[in-house]
């Protein structure tokens, strides 16, 4: 047989394998565990690399930074674990006490928060250890509007059904957030209750009305502040204030420039040596640019497309409402966020102070997503089909050990 006719057949039997790895029963799952676990590992091997100089500078050792990013990821694996063995019925039961907890952290914020970067949103927990209560509103807004639109009765060709009380309570959240300083966070909120309404079923008329709303706030919040102001024609044209605003994207893109194809080498980066500003939290992604090169960026690309693939894939095939919402919730928040920030560093969107999910520097961030993650976890392997693969995979393990 000659190649020529070979490499149809080939093809197929490559087609048929991936088509079966896909619709086995508990592949949504495996997809969820095995993107979300590479990003992470990738994230602790980058923030290392990142890190290392700003963290010499600041406490004298080039892993200081490192490892307590190494903590916050087994703190998050293991609360990921516990959220992965949960049942759709545990989320519904708290997702009042979370919604309470997270505006009671929202308001302490503004009384006995601490101000870092222009931006009073951080809480002193004990020695250097800091909460960010807006990231823990994320999955409180998640799991609590799913609940909220899972209920019975809440139609989706009602207006007041979808709206209320969902978009006062968000809006009311926003506006604590944002009295914060953290714009980034407020817009991740309304990607988050803008996911949800649209995996409620809301008319597009409904997501033309809030859209223009949210450019209309985006705008007068840009107008107000200064420094907005600034990030904003900084972007419209970055040769104008290189030296200046223009400076953290210019330098991002000089190092995703210079990494090639295979990159400078793991470790190798000239930017993080002051160049680059916030290298190992905003900005970690020009580092893996510079040092992984257009390989490294591209798989990380590769992994948040899968990770999205499996999150919109789990919302469009479950059965149950509340999986559906918060899947759709979830996946808003992860993959816009990812969106903004790699579009920030490439100069395609504003800079808006969002880190990059999984990867960048921080617990408050790094926990609340892989508590999120490990939820979906749970959910893709309480799907029926998951559910009968599984009991057959106890079965036959019984059987063997007899």
């Amino acid at each position: 047989m000659t190649d020529t006719a070979a490499r149809p057949r080939i093809e197929r039997l490559r087609s048929g394998r991936i088509g079966l790895l896909l619709n086995h029963p508990l592949s949504t799952y495996y997809l969820l565990v095995g993107t979300t676990l590479l990003l992470l590992v990738l994230g602790l091997i980058m923030v290392l690399s990142a890190s290392s100089i700003e963290s010499f500078r600041v406490f004298g050792s080039a892993y200081t930074l490192a490892q307590r990013q190494a903590m916050f990821a087994v703190l998050g694996v293991v609360a990921m674990y516990f959220a992965s063995r949960t049942s759709v019925q545990f989320w519904r039961a708290f997702a009042w006490v979370l919604m309470v907890i997270a505006f009671v952290l929202l308001v302490s914020v503004l009384v006995i928060g601490v101000e870092v970067a222009g931006q009073r949103n951080w809480i002193d927990l004990f020695g250097p250890f800091r909460l960010q209560p807006s990231e823990f509103a994320k999955i409180a807004l998640v799991v609590w509007g799913a609940n909220l639109l899972s209920r019975p009765g809440k139609e989706p060709h009602s207006w007041r059904t979808l709206l209320m009380p969902l978009i006062p309570v968000a809006g009311a959240m926003m506006i604590l957030v944002l009295a914060e300083g953290d714009f980034g966070n407020t817009l991740m909120l309304a990607a988050i209750t803008g996911g949800i309404l649209f995996a409620a079923g809301a008319p597009m008329r409904l997501f033309g009305a809030l859209t223009g709303a949210l450019l209309l706030g985006v705008l007068l919040l840009t107008l107000a502040a200064p420094y907005r102001m600034e990030r904003f024609t900084s972007w419209l044209n970055p040769d104008a204030d290189r030296l200046g605003f223009g400076w953290q994207v210019s330098q991002g893109q000089f190092a995703l420039g210079t990494g090639g194809f295979w990159g400078v080498g793991l470790g190798a980066s000239r930017e993080k040596w002051g160049s680059l500003p916030e290298a190992h939290t905003d900005f970690i992604f020009p580092v893996i640019g510079e040092e992984l090169g257009l390989a490294g960026t591209l798989s990380v690309l590769a992994l948040f497309g899968l990770l999205a693939f499996a999150i919109f894939r789990l919302a469009r095939n479950t059965q149950d409402s509340f999986v559906r919402l918060a899947a759709a919730g979830v996946g808003s928040w992860v993959v816009i966020q990812a969106v903004i920030n790699i579009g920030g560093v490439l100069g395609l969107l504003p800079i808006t102070g969002v880190p990059l999910p999984l990867v960048s520097y921080g617990g408050s961030s790094l926990v609340p997503t892989l508590v999120a993650l490990g939820m979906l976890m749970a959910f893709a392997k309480s799907e029926p089909d998951a559910r009968r693969a599984l009991r057959r995979r106890s079965t036959a393990e019984a059987l063997r050990r007899r």
